[in-house]
C-alpha cells in the first residue's frame, strides 16, 4: 500500500507556531513518526508540504495512479480552497482529512472544510495521533 501524505501551509513552522494550539514538536518530529509508523505497518509513504495551493493541487493530481489513499492537512487551506476539493475529487484517491487542533473549536472561518468535503473521513484535535489514525483508516477500509 502507498499513502501520500501532504501538509498545507506553516506545518512545516510546527514547534514554533502557536505551540499552545500546535504543541511544540516539529514538523521534522511529525515526519518521523509518520516513516516509522509505516515502516512498522509495512507500507510506503511519501510525505509533502508547500505553502503554496497550486503545489498541493499539483501533487494530489500527480498521485493518480500512483497512491492508494491520501493523508491531507490542508492547514489555512482547508477553509479557503475549492482548487484542493476538486483536486482531489477529480482524483478519486480514497482521501482522510487531518488537524492537528480541533477546528470545530476555533474562530467561526475554521468551521467550513472544504478538503474535508472530499474526504471519506476526518480526525480533528488528536495532535499527530490523527496522522496514524488516518492511515489505520487507509488500511483497513
Amino acid at each position: 500500500m502507498r499513502i501520500l501524505v501532504i501538509n498545507g501551509p506553516n506545518i512545516n513552522m510546527l514547534g514554533i507556531r502557536e505551540p499552545g494550539i500546535y504543541g511544540s514538536n516539529t514538523y521534522q518530529d511529525l515526519c518521523a513518526l509518520v516513516e516509522g509508523y509505516a515502516a512498522e505497518k509495512d507500507i510506503e509513504v511519501r510525505l509533502f508540504q508547500s505553502n503554496h495551493e497550486g503545489s498541493i493541487v499539483d501533487e494530489i493530481q500527480q498521485a493518480y495512479g500512483k497512491f492508494d489513499g491520501i493523508v491531507i492537512n490542508p492547514a489555512a487551506y482547508t477553509h479557503t480552497s475549492v482548487a484542493i476539493l476538486d483536486a482531489l475529487k477529480s482524483v478519486a484517491i480514497p482521501a482522510v482529512e487531518v488537524h492537528i487542533s480541533d477546528i470545530s473549536k476555533r474562530e467561526d472561518f475554521r468551521q467550513i472544510s472544504y478538503a474535508g468535503m472530499a474526504c471519506e473521513k476526518s480526525f480533528i484535535g488528536l495532535g499527530f495521533d490523527g496522522y496514524l489514525r488516518a492511515i489505520d483508516h487507509l488500511i483497513n477500509r
